[in-house]
Parts: structure tokens; sequence; C-alpha cells
């Protein structure tokens, strides 16, 4: 028979198991053991006596005659799972913040708060946390603008590992609904040297530490300068030669001066593009199929964590949500907005005649003039919209087939066209903008098996914002990075 000595050293005490005695086979057994969950399963589960080991951090701390009382949460749900222990196990280390690990007995709750708790045998503190000297307090709810101030340490409250959970639960919707609608998944990189939107607000790339007789001889590490890309959306028309439908979804840059609610200087976006279009309804339809897929998904697989939002953070938006889901988008040309802009009886700041680029004020009275539902803006002014734009070739008023999707509090989410598949016309925009060297490879693309493309990028913090009602873009990302901030 096995020794207990070797017993103990392959299966830890706190387990049971049932195996036969080698020389006559009869069954021993040890203690059963403490299966690891996590407070959502936890939770969930209906196996009640059952022996469960959790791990996470205290949210709450009672102690009464007996027994004490514990709220601890590991980042998996909203709701704690509530540990009672006797006193006997109480430790100066449990305190609001510790991380624990704690082994015990799933049981039914007498409180009708929720089903279950656990009845602890074993506390363990992995972690100490000193809560007079730890920013946030157990009782006070703090607002979004204070969490601002400890990025490192806002994960830990509920609101950001709601806005984390559910952000998780987006991107899985968004790659979900890419790959059900025949969508490929493309890598596009992170350092480049085109400048794709032509605003020349860009990273420069350079190693650190250059030798200065190296930078006389070769200034650039490339052959050219390169920068930390503005958009994915060149290298997926690449891809749009090959493929029928691409995407990309990952982090782009601008170095814009601002430290308004409304920009970051790293943000994700999600661009796609489609082959073999000639129609800016097939952009668009992509464009509210992606939002409405995306949108239910999140509502459907993270309710408790967008019920937090719309209760405490912006209060009466679920009904704006669901205004947005039921309904159809509306479609404005751009001359139809600037009319609708100029009959308006509010004061903008802005000016607001043909020709003008749209303001987020302008924006935002757009939307609300139609019906607070998301509204396509199409057909901008030719020399508003980049060189890539699809010209329209329309007089006196010369448009591109150019698209934005204008939504509620946010203004514009998505921006995407036509792209210019005329070899001649695009080479002409291009010299015309002198950038004939650096995109000649661009002109090749349609010089072999070009196509009739489109596509559009959609900013997921926007989008984000969009559905949760947050004001701030710095609220609604793990890290924030803005003109002067402090990284970690």
């Amino acid at each position: 028979m096995l020794s207990s000595n070797l017993l103990r050293s392959v299966f830890p005490v706190s387990s049971e198991w049932v195996f036969s005695c080698i020389k006559c086979g009869s069954r021993q057994y040890c203690q059963k053991p403490f299966k690891k969950l996590t407070i959502s399963d936890a939770l969930s589960t209906n196996a009640l006596g059952s022996n469960i080991r959790i791990q996470g951090w205290v949210r709450s701390v009672r102690s009464q005659k007996e027994h004490l009382f514990l709220h601890v949460n590991d980042g998996s749900s909203l709701q704690p799972l509530q540990v009672v222990a006797s006193h006997d196990l109480n430790d100066r280390g449990l305190t609001f913040g510790s991380a624990i690990d704690v082994s015990g007995s799933l049981e039914k709750s007498p409180s009708g708060k929720q089903n279950v708790e656990l009845h602890a045998k074993q506390i363990q503190v992995t972690g100490k946390c000193d809560p007079l000297e730890f920013p946030f307090k157990i009782k006070e709810r703090h607002s979004l603008e204070y969490l601002r101030q400890f990025p490192h340490l806002r994960c830990r409250t509920n609101v950001f590992s709601a806005l984390l959970r559910i952000r998780s639960e987006a991107t899985s919707a968004i790659q979900s609904f890419f790959k059900d609608n025949g969508f490929i998944q493309i890598h596009t990189p992170v350092i480049t040297s085109n400048d794709c939107e032509g605003a020349g607000e860009l990273f420069q790339v350079e190693p650190a530490g250059k030798d200065k007789q190296q930078d006389e001889r070769d200034p650039h590490y490339f052959s050219v300068p390169t920068y930390l890309t503005v958009s994915g959306q060149l290298h997926l028309e690449v891809m749009a030669g090959a493929f029928p439908a691409v995407y990309t979804f990952g982090p782009t840059f601008r170095a814009e001066n601002s430290q308004s609610r409304r920009h970051l200087a790293e943000f994700y976006m999600v661009e796609a593009e489609i082959s073999f279009t000639e129609s800016l309804e097939d952009v668009m339809a992509v464009m509210e199929h992606l939002f409405k897929h995306s949108t239910e998904h999140v509502l459907t697989h993270c309710a408790e964590d967008v019920d937090l939002f719309h209760k405490f953070v912006a209060p009466r938006h679920r009904g704006q949500v669901d205004l947005m889901l039921s309904r159809k988008f509306n479609v404005i040309s751009y001359t139809e907005a600037i009319d609708i802009l100029n009959r308006s009886s509010q004061i903008f700041t802005f000016p607001t005649k043909w020709g003008c680029d749209l303001q987020t004020e302008h924006e935002k009275y757009l939307v609300k003039h139609c019906g607070n539902i998301p509204v396509f803006v199409t057909d901008y002014p030719y020399d508003l919209k980049p060189f890539y734009a699809r010209d329209n070739q329309d007089h006196p008023r010369h448009t591109a087939a150019a698209v934005d999707l204008l939504v509620p509090g946010v203004g514009e989410l998505c921006g995407g066209s036509l792209r210019e598949e005329r070899l001649e016309v695009l080479r002409s925009r291009i010299i015309q903008a002198g950038m004939e060297d650096a995109y000649e490879w661009y002109l090749q693309l349609r010089q072999f098996g070009s196509v009739p493309h489109g596509g559009f990028g959609m900013g997921f913090e926007r989008y984000l914002q969009c559905i949760l009602g947050v004001d701030n873009i710095k609220d609604v990302i793990p890290f924030a990075r803005f003109s002067h901030s402090c990284l970690l």
C-alpha cells in the first residue's frame, strides 16, 4: 500500500481521491478536493455542498460576534461572493483591498441577495493592503474623474472592471461579426511610412541612442522616415486586391496636441475594406449591421455590467441605446446637412457654409434633428476628403463618395468612402498633392487587376462611449495616452 508521506507529496491534503491497494485491491479514500472556481462560476453553480477554492480581492469586511463576513471579487463578475468564516480564521491582514485565497464548502445562502455563499475552512492572505493608504475607500462611490488619477489601480473598482469586461466582450462581438460575414482578418503594421489621413499629426519613429556619424550617412533606420500608424486602411487596400472582404482591429496613433475629452494619442480602430462594390450603400450597410450586432451582443452577455453604467454613470441612457437598435439609421447628404444647420435657430461657434468641415457641435445637432437616431452624412466636398476618396465628378459642387456615421452623444463614429479605383484620376490627385514618389506602390494597385472597392473605420473607444453614455474618452480605455499625460 502507498505510504501516507508519499501520498501527501503527490496529492495535497485538501484533495479527495479514490485508489486501490496494490496488494488486496481494497478501496482507500482521502479528503475531497477543493475545485478552483472563478467567482462568476461559483455564483452560477448549483453544486451545493461541494468543496471549492476561490482567489480574489476583499471588497468588504464585516465582523460579528461569532462569524466573519467577507465579500470577495476576482474580476470575473460584477457581483462578489460572500464568504462566511469563524473568528478562528480571522487575520489582521483581512482588510479592504487585500488579496486572499479561500477554500471551503459552497452552501445555500439564507440571504435573498445571492443564492450561495462560501463557508470557509481555510483563508490565506496572499497580498496585504493598508486601507488607510489605499486611494479607494470602501463606502465611497468615486467619480470617473477621480479614478483617472490612478490608472494603475482603477481596474480594481467596480465601474472600471465592468468597463473592461464590456470592452473584452465588445471585441469578441466585433471579431465574430466579421468572421460570420466572411471577412479575413489582416494584421496591418504599426510602423509605416504612410500618412493615410494626410493631416500630418504623426509620431515619428527613430531608434534610441543613434550614432551621430551614422545619422549623417544614413539618417533613417528604414530607407525613409517612418511613423506610428494613423490608420491601417492603405494596407487593407493592398489585401482587398486578393480577398473580397478584409478587416483589421488594432491600435492607431495621432500626435494631436489636445487634452480634451474627445481625443487620445493612442486608441483602437476597427477598419474594413470590401472589394467589388461601387455602392456607398454597401459600405453603410456593413457599418450599421456591425454597430447593431456588436451592441446586441454586449447587452446580452454583459447585462449586469452595462446596467451599472446606465444606472450610475448615464441614467436613462438605456432608452437611447434601445432606440438606436430598433430604428433604421437615417441618411442625408452633406448638402442637406448644411441646409439643416443654416435653417437652425441655434447659434454655432463654427461657420456652417457649404465647403466647411462639420464640427462636433454640428454633428450633435444633426443627430438631434434626426430624432437622436444615428445618421449617415454622404457626399462631402471633394477638397475635404483624402486623396483616396472616389471623385463623384459632379458640378458645380464637387463632391466625393464619402460618408460619416454620426451617433448621439459622440458625433462622428465611423468614416468611410468608396476608394478611387480609376488610375488616371488617382494619379492626378496624388501628383497635385506632391506625393507621387511616396505612393507609387499605391498607384500600382490600380494597374494590376484593380476592382472597385470601399471601406470605413470605426473608433472603438467612441463606440463604447456611445453605448454606455460615458462622456470622456479617457474613461473607456485601459491606459489613456494623451498630450502631456504621465505614462506608466
